[in-house]
């Protein structure tokens, strides 16, 4: 993902930061809990298409 886009991408719930995470593919807002998908190298910020995280599941 283009470092740039990071620097401008926020969670459209929160409008909080999100970490990116290349190995699941995934935008992971730490405040909300949920990893937004990347699909093609094209985030989908869609609250819907987003992947709860567990409480077990740690947030880098």
């Amino acid at each position: 993902m283009d470092p740039k886009l990071l620097e401008i991408l926020v969670c459209p719930l929160c409008k909080g930061p999100l970490v990116h995470r290349k190995g699941p593919g995934e935008l992971v807002c730490k405040a909300d809990r949920l990893g937004f998908p990347v699909k093609d190298g094209i985030p989908v910020m869609l609250e819907e298409d987003a992947r709860k995280l567990p409480p077990e599941e740690e947030v880098n």
